[in-house]
């Protein structure tokens, strides 16, 4: 059943919606990018528990980019965006971007007496070193690499659970979106559905594939692979609430210390699809990073499409029977 089109863009329980009753709270990621490091330790926990097929060694031409986009074989990618350095970055203080994080992953106010170690702020290219380390070797410092590991977001308002003809795509007490490939027919209509292009066919079954949010580790209590093998923290797991909450209050202390440019992606409930279950800390345009910036859900308009089809097709019958009685007459 489709959604009423007047209700897409307010907040929404899915998991509720979906007819769950006593449903736990809604989970998700927030995604740090800030503190990614691009060491794809998620891109292969994911692939290790959820048994993904390999993608391949071919480095694509980006940097260490070797999986190159989500696909039916890479659920979890981690992008490697490189820019020159935004005007005023090197003023930022060299610890902003590698705050130590308490238990709870937040932030941590650095000690302002400490001596400023410019290594975590350094994302030069590989083989060069951070300024001052005097090691002989090339600095570069003139540009940047922007690192993020992106995911399917189980929007709140999924086009993907719309158009499914058999069911494989559902909503889960989680508030996720799960394929079951067993039933997937492989039409291919949730992968044209999906407004950030998550969704993918593998070519030796034709099936759909996607990230399922470890699905099973859930239902066990257990954290997803990929935020549990996460070395910085930049991937982190939980009730969505808090990580929103956690996260804004991650955007303020970025501000605060000089790094403008911080903004969240897919956390407000009320843009085009409801809020997403997976969102993002960027520090530049959602562009930049391949991502929509004003995603919608692709089936918004189908219900009055249907309604305007269906007036139309007993306007047709209407007028084939006026003009047969009247042939007749």
């Amino acid at each position: 059943m489709l959604p009423d089109p007047n209700s897409l863009y307010g907040p929404l329980d899915p998991a509720p919606e979906a007819g769950y009753e006593n449903a736990p709270p809604r989970m998700g990621f927030f995604t740090d990018t800030s503190v990614c490091i691009g060491c794809k330790a998620c891109e292969v926990a994911c692939k290790e528990w959820n048994g993904v097929p390999e993608s391949g060694l071919d480095l694509l031409g980006m940097s260490y980019d070797n999986t190159g986009a989500l696909t039916a074989n890479s659920w979890r990618h981690v992008a490697f965006i490189e820019q020159p350095r935004p005007a005023g970055h090197d003023a930022a203080p060299a610890d902003v971007l590698a705050a130590p994080a308490d238990v709870l992953g937040a932030p941590v106010d650095a000690d302002p007496t400490r001596p400023v170690d410019a290594g975590p702020q350094f994302l030069g290219m590989p083989g060069a070193q951070p300024p001052g380390r005097g090691t002989g070797v090339e600095e570069r410092t003139d540009f940047r690499w922007l690192m993020m590991s992106d995911v399917c977001k189980h929007c709140t308002h999924a086009a993907c659970l719309d158009v499914c003809p058999t069911g494989s795509l559902f909503r889960t007490e989680f508030g996720t979106v799960v394929v079951q490939e067993d039933i997937c027919n492989g039409c291919g209509y949730c992968i044209s559905a999906c407004p950030y292009g998550v969704i993918d066919q593998r070519k030796d079954d034709g099936r759909a594939w996607k990230c399922t949010l470890c699905y099973d580790r859930l239902g066990a209590g257990m954290t997803p692979a990929c935020a549990q093998a996460c070395p910085t923290e930049s991937i982190q797991y939980g009730p969505l609430d808090e990580l929103r909450e956690r996260a804004a209050a991650r955007v303020a202390t970025l501000h605060d210390r000089g790094v403008p440019e911080a903004r969240l992606y897919g956390h407000d409930p009320n843009d085009g699809v409801g809020g997403d279950g997976a969102f993002f800390l960027l520090l530049d345009e959602p562009e930049v990073y391949g991502l929509p910036p004003d995603p919608i859900v692709t089936t918004r308009d189908l219900p009055k499409m249907w309604k305007r089809a269906g007036l139309a097709a007993l306007a047709m019958v209407a007028a084939t029977v006026a003009a047969f009685v009247g042939g007749s007459s």
